[in-house]
């Protein structure tokens, strides 16, 4: 009856902490327990809670000396258009909620961007930041631009996934008619719009819904637009389900629809889905998309991944262009169009998005100096003999390391750690190059090099994303709803600290890798009610690095 009179979401009795609660009243009876008020809940009690959170998050937090922390930060409005900033602390421990700005009075320049996070930074420990990474808007890059001023071993970065996401959505909606680009890729935009067609139609008309579900026991996908690779996403959905998509407008049902409401479109719904020609073009689309999907599902987390960007890049571009010429049937030394209209737009974004720090962590990588990684590929060369890798590299030496007895220190402990030298490496350390994590190598046999090993610790625990920022955000709206639209700001940052942080400590309980239950509460959220309807996926209530709710939306579990 508490669920129905509050009006709250069923998915909360998944709650490890609301069984445990209950648990702990079942073993233990107190005569005269009154519940808390309103009042009490909001205030002293909150602030209890915060603090003991506070405590718990200390472990995590006298790490980040040792392995370094990159703070993330990314902007989002409210119900009523309330602008909000929010900041987290994220290394290989996890994310640690900081704090919710409101800067609904202010205006975002590049001055105030970077006043907020340079607070943050003082906050957290300047020695211990190593990055900062925000979304591409201009002035988040501008606002990068004056904390790198500021700091000398501090850098920005744009969020690797929205990088890819903008990038697809450039391939996907050329928008200059009177460009080469717009002739060779213009027929990607038009089966795009073709799909979303067909998904309006569908999912608008409730008869065809439920006759698709006679046949499929997936749903269309309405895919929020602000989502990463929303339309890409509508496509291998739509080509999962093809042959039910199929079936349904050959069958007998359809002619009561095709005959009775809006005969024009449901006729040119029927040509499409039967076109096996337009099905062919969906197939290209996304197998020449794969790899860039395929890369931003891997940097869309807060997993480590800084020191493996230079590499992921590179060899996505080189699938795109093998899936491209595969199509084309050409040879790998022929010109490509197509390709190089694809070549170009991702050329674009990763000159925007690469910076110093990733060819640094790049060369701290044991694994790229393995000759089986280097001999995996004919145009591989290990980092040391990479030019432009190199010249990245010691411009970071000189403003990382300021005097001339540790910039000597460092530069001759990487001079071996690169030659394989025995002076600071054994002979052992070689062959656990590519066998060993560059985190556990570096522990192992790094020792005698304390320099770039220190250095190594950090970077190898950095992210690439502002992702866990995007998931925070279905926590701040599920708080600053309606119901609570007049709560005071302190009082929902509270209640953000502690519900976000809550999570991350729960996903370091045993209870988390062997209990079902707490594991969809935590991927489904607040706002997680239901997989019925059309199978509707907002871009703030389901993250690329959640397999386990796609998989119960595929599978209907629940």
């Amino acid at each position: 009856m508490f669920y129905s009179s509050a009006g709250l979401s069923f998915n909360s009795a998944r709650d490890p902490y609301f069984r445990s609660s209950f648990s702990f009243i079942l073993k233990n009876i107190i005569p005269g327990y009154v519940p808390p008020d309103c009042k009490r809940l909001k205030t002293t009690l909150l602030q209890k809670e915060r603090a003991r959170i506070e405590d718990l998050l200390k472990p995590i937090k006298s790490m980040w000396r040792k392995a370094g922390v990159t703070i993330v930060s990314d902007g989002w409005s409210d119900i009523r258009q309330r602008s909000l900033v929010n900041i987290l602390a994220v290394n290989e421990c996890g994310p640690i909620f900081l704090q919710a700005i409101n800067n609904e009075d202010e205006v975002n320049t590049k001055e105030y961007i970077a006043e907020k996070l340079i607070a943050v930074i003082e906050d957290v420990g300047p020695e211990n930041v190593v990055q900062v990474i925000t979304d591409n808007d201009p002035v988040c890059r501008a606002a990068g631009l004056l904390i790198e001023e500021k700091y000398d071993h501090i850098q920005w970065m744009p969020c690797i996934a929205h990088t890819l996401s903008l990038a697809l959505k450039d391939v996907f909606s050329p928008n200059n008619t009177g460009d080469v680009a717009f002739k060779d890729s213009h027929w990607i935009s038009e089966v795009v719009e073709d799909a979303i067609m067909i998904k309006n139609f569908i999912i608008n008309h409730t008869m065809i819904s439920s006759i698709l579900s006679e046949f499929s026991k997936l749903k269309i996908l309405a895919i929020a637009n602000t989502r990463f690779a929303s339309d890409l996403v509508m496509l291998k959905r739509f080509r999962l389900i093809k042959q039910s998509l199929i079936m349904l407008v050959i069958s007998d049902k359809w002619w009561p629809v095709y005959c009775n409401d809006n005969m024009e479109q449901a006729q040119l719904v029927k040509y499409k889905l039967t076109d096996n020609s337009w099905w062919k073009q969906v197939d290209y689309i996304l197998s020449f998309t794969e790899p860039i999907y395929s890369m931003m599902r891997v940097t869309d987390t807060e997993e480590p991944r800084l020191h493996l960007i230079n590499e992921m890049w590179n060899t996505m571009v080189e699938k795109v262009k093998a899936a491209i010429y595969k199509h084309e049937s050409r040879e790998p030394e022929e010109e490509s169009a197509f390709y190089s209209v694809v070549h170009g737009i991702l050329e674009d974004w990763w000159s925007r998005s690469k910076t110093p720090l990733q060819c640094l962590a790049h060369s701290l990588n044991p694994r790229y100096y393995s000759d089986s990684w280097i001999n995996q590929a004919a145009n591989r060369l290990p980092p040391h003999r990479d030019a432009e890798i190199s010249q990245v590299r010691n411009n970071c030496w000189r403003k990382m390391f300021f005097t001339t007895d540790n910039l000597r220190t460092v530069k001759s402990e990487y001079g071996e750690f690169a030659l394989l030298g025995t002076k600071h490496f054994s002979l052992n350390s070689r062959p656990d190059r590519d066998k060993l994590d560059p985190k556990m190598w570096w522990a192992t046999h790094g020792t005698s090099a304390q320099a770039v090993q220190s250095l190594a610790f950090k970077l190898l625990s950095q992210p690439v994303s502002s992702s866990c920022c995007q998931r925070n955000w279905r926590t701040y709206d599920s708080i600053r709803d309606i119901v609570r639209d007049k709560l005071r700001p302190k009082w929902a940052d509270d209640l953000v600290f502690v519900h976000n942080n809550l999570r991350l400590l729960s996903r370091r309980s045993e209870e988390y890798h062997t209990d079902r239950e707490a594991r969809y509460w935590d991927v489904g959220d607040d706002k997680f009610k239901s997989l019925g309807g059309a199978g509707i996926l907002e871009s703030a209530n389901l993250s690329l690095d959640e397999p386990e709710f796609e998989l119960a939306m595929i599978e209907n579990i629940v």
